[in-house]
């Protein structure tokens, strides 16, 4: 297994009066810094309202991804789980403020599940990928998993989900790596 864990990246912010300025992604620092070396081909945005929880996604086989994430505007809780049966943290669940104060980005490695629930009114959730979009090797994971039990912050009744989320089969019977 190239990576034990999801990387949390904590990356240099040069700030003044004017603003902020920093580097999201620079191939090199990646590299030489946290040993990232993935060739992202596809970046992704997406915007929610507080509440809204989208995951806990991944891919599998040959159309397995991994991803860099971010958030450029708001707050969201971001959730990593080792779904990797071979692996000594199995089930593991990682979990991650990432809002625009604090600049952090999450890489979740392939062969794990991943979701996140926005904190603030609305947030703008970026990511880059690995490898390209598969419906067909498209899976997911309950989000509510009593196994896994995520705390997610908000209550049950104030997380929105979409129709496909909503009926993701727990861990025992996914189809994992």
């Amino acid at each position: 297994m190239k990576y034990k864990a999801p990387i949390l990246i904590e990356p240099t912010v040069h700030g003044d009066a004017r603003g902020y300025f920093f580097e999201p992604y620079n191939r090199n620092t990646f590299v030489n810094q946290w040993g990232i070396d993935e060739i992202f081909v596809q970046d992704n945005e997406s915007l929610s309202r507080k509440g809204v929880l989208r995951g806990l996604h991944y891919q599998i086989g040959e159309a397995a991804q991994a991803k860099l994430v971010r958030v450029a505007l708001g707050s969201v809780l971001d959730i990593a789980v080792d779904i990797r049966r071979a692996s000594p943290d199995f089930s593991k669940v990682y979990a991650y403020v990432l809002d625009e104060q604090n600049h952090h980005q999450l890489f979740v490695p392939r062969g794990f599940a991943h979701g996140f629930v926005v904190l603030s009114d609305t947030a703008i959730f970026q990511y880059k990928v690995d490898n390209f979009y598969s419906r067909e090797h498209e899976r997911g994971i309950s989000y509510n998993d009593a196994e896994l039990a995520i705390d997610w912050q908000l209550p049950a009744n104030e997380l929105a989900l979409s129709e496909k989320d909503k009926v993701l089969p727990h861990l025992k019977a996914a189809e994992l790596f």
